[in-house]
């Protein structure tokens, strides 16, 4: 039977660490903000804000929650963060996605000031992480790397397998996955015997949208397996992309659904602000 990880309590050891360093901030007359807009009325996109803005009261992080409605055009929404990327009191800067189509979420990404880009998904951002040179990394990816790292899971030589490649999660997970010195694989739609592929992981990160895609057969005995699914089924109750009840008998450490990688994206969210805030703070003495 697989041992859980548990992202909820490695995630309240990463926010306390956070509160602390945000009450010596503080006592500095520094007090890290973080800026959230959301477009439109996404009930999942609504609860996502909320928790952000929870974990930013616990931590004493002071949130600004900015929402607009669905009609706002894509210049409104560029001049807003405009006026945010000029905000010195401003640290981090976050756009819930999905936006309305009729908004290109490219160009909004690319105009937050990479100073303040907090979710790590500018252009500038991206790079630096190809590059190993980094300052903020996508929460989600940074989430599950600070879980292995929890549980002690040495990344490199490992045989890692990603399925998924998005720019959110797949793509930045295989290369903190490569930059850990794992030897990564990436699955997607075209992919062909999946499961071929997956039954040599090591080290299995699931990201496809698919309710209990991943099944036993598909997944090595012993591997550690993460699932960054979150899918609402008929009778109301979450699930991942993963089918925990088969798998858990297969893997050696298993991330549940909810409570495994979800608390550690917020967590990590609040560390990327802070750092930022500490940022800004030295750039205006220096």
């Amino acid at each position: 039977m697989a041992k859980i990880i548990d992202g909820k309590l490695v995630s309240a050891s990463i926010r306390a660490s956070v509160a602390d360093e945000v009450k010596a901030l503080r006592e500095n007359g520094i007090c890290p903000t973080l800026a959230v807009i959301l477009v439109g009325d996404d009930p999942a996109s609504a609860v996502y804000v909320r928790n952000k803005q929870k974990a930013c009261i616990e931590t004493g992080i002071e949130p600004i929650q900015i929402t607009l409605p669905k009609e706002t055009t894509e210049s409104e929404l560029l001049s807003k963060i405009d006026e945010l990327n000029r905000d010195s009191k401003i640290h981090g800067i976050l756009v819930q996605l999905p936006l309305p189509e009729h908004i290109s979420e490219e160009k909004v990404i690319s105009k937050i000031n990479p100073e303040k880009d907090v979710d790590a998904f500018t252009h500038e951002s991206v790079g630096r992480i190809v590059e190993g040179k980094y300052s903020f990394l996508p929460c989600t990816p940074a989430g599950i790397m600070k879980l292995l790292e929890y549980y002690e899971i040495d990344v490199a030589g490992k045989e890692c397998v990603v399925i998924g490649r998005s720019n959110i999660v797949g793509k930045p997970m295989a290369l903190l996955l490569l930059n850990a010195s794992g030897t990564v694989t990436v699955c997607h739609s075209k992919t062909k015997n999946l499961s071929e592929v997956t039954k040599r992981a090591d080290i299995l990160i699931v990201a496809v949208g698919k309710a209990k895609f991943v099944t036993a057969d598909m997944v090595k005995e012993g591997a550690v397996v993460v699932d960054v699914g979150i899918n609402r089924m008929p009778d109301g109750k979450l699930a991942g992309d993963v089918d925990f009840d088969s798998v858990s008998s297969v893997a050696s450490l298993l991330t549940p659904v909810p409570g495994g990688v979800g608390p550690m994206t917020i967590a990590m969210l609040m560390c990327n602000t802070v750092f930022a805030a500490k940022r800004a703070h030295n750039n205006k003495k220096a």
